[in-house]
């Protein structure tokens, strides 16, 4: 009889320990996170040339961009290019116009991509919570494409090479240094 406990323990003991090392092993296990779309275009099929630029003739380009992009938008925001990114914007409020201003931090990715994290976020001079004004922003301003607004990071992705410009150029960030006005971007030109 003693046997039969002996054996029926060390079975019980045998699948509870099975039991735990599956679980501490999906416990360790990485998780399957959402990667960011990191299509390239083939170099291939384009030419390559490198720019260097500056503050000036930047916020120049972007809003002139912005403002061919955003026609129909009834919101209207413009981008200034300082030591960070600012972006200012008007919100409609019932009969009135809300003052909007956004900055952000650029960081140039290895794939050409521009990520600007959220720095502050003000709606006059109330301060919001970041994540509530960025899925504002994304839900009722006309962004173009290839503009990505993640409310839950606090970030804009900037997807360079799937902004539609005339003649079917990309554009890739290269650096994207405002405080020491240092960008550096590469423009793809299409020869097929």
């Amino acid at each position: 009889m003693k046997n039969k406990w002996k054996i029926g323990f060390l079975v019980l003991l045998g699948i509870n320990l099975l039991i735990a090392i599956i679980l501490l092993s999906l416990a360790l296990a990485p998780m399957d996170e959402k990667e960011i779309s990191k299509k390239n275009v083939s170099t291939d099929d384009y030419v390559s040339f490198h720019v260097n630029s500056n503050k000036y003739d930047l916020n120049r380009l972007i809003n002139h961009y912005l403002k061919e992009e955003a026609k129909d938008s009834p919101i209207d925001y413009r981008v200034v290019l300082g030591d960070e990114v600012e972006l200012y914007g008007t919100l409609p409020f019932f009969s009135e116009k809300l003052n909007l201003k956004l900055t952000f931090e650029p960081q140039a990715e290895k794939n050409g991509d521009l990520v600007l994290k959220q720095k502050t976020m003000s709606v006059g001079k109330l301060h919001l919570p970041i994540s509530y004004v960025l899925n504002y922003i994304s839900d009722n301003y006309k962004l173009p494409s290839g503009v990505d607004i993640r409310p839950n990071d606090q970030l804009v992705y900037v997807h360079m090479q799937q902004l539609k410009l005339k003649s079917d150029l990309k554009i890739k960030a290269d650096k994207f240094d405002l405080k020491k006005d240092d960008i550096a971007i590469t423009i793809l030109v299409p020869v097929k």
